[in-house]
């Protein structure tokens, strides 16, 4: 994952909103939720939840797929698995992470 696409995500999960209803996709599994299920779970106002899914799906932290007249969001956990995996292996090279056993 390049550093542009990194630096996307990160900035969209910066915002408080976003990252409540990114970890609200992510605990509702590969069936995701519907838009509807979100704002009851979350109380966001509907036309401030759409911009923050467009916002979302256009850096690739979620999907958005119409079954029937729902809209059901899914979190793309490739991407963020990528994601981690990005700021282990660049931003934490070298550095002993707290959790991790001392070398013998």
């Amino acid at each position: 994952m390049d550093h542009e696409k990194v630096a996307a995500s990160l900035a969209e999960l910066g915002n408080s909103h976003r990252l409540s209803v990114f970890r609200f996709l992510v605990k509702a599994g590969h069936d995701g939720a519907s838009v509807g299920d979100i704002q009851k779970g979350l109380g966001i106002p509907a036309s401030t939840l759409s911009h923050h899914l467009a916002r979302m799906a256009k850096v690739g932290l979620i999907r958005q797929e119409k079954h029937s007249r729902t809209i059901v969001c899914i979190s793309e956990y490739g991407h963020l698995e990528n994601l981690i995996g990005f700021l282990q292996e660049e931003c934490c090279a070298g550095v002993r992470i707290a959790h991790e056993p001392e070398p013998l």
